[in-house]
């Protein structure tokens, strides 16, 4: 039996990220160290923690969502 299949936009790759975790990771020890891109807009940071990985992965989720800022229209 075949797994349902998935919305086409479930798995959008402007929500996808790559994470690195470096070797010296361990995540049952609460260490948690490596690089994020996100893969459409090539946004990259290291992070040190689970929550900085999270926080910069949110700040990018977020501005996809936010509506595109409109340039003012110039008088002439």
């Amino acid at each position: 039996m075949k797994p349902p299949a998935e919305a086409p936009s479930a798995l959008s790759p402007h929500r996808a990220f790559v994470v690195q975790f470096r070797a010296e990771t361990n995540v049952g020890q609460g260490r948690c160290t490596g690089r994020v891109e996100h893969v459409v807009s090539g946004q990259a940071t290291r992070f040190a923690s689970l929550e900085e990985l999270l926080a910069f992965i949110a700040q990018v989720l977020a501005a996809i969502r936010a509506p595109p800022q409109r340039k003012p229209r110039s008088s002439k």
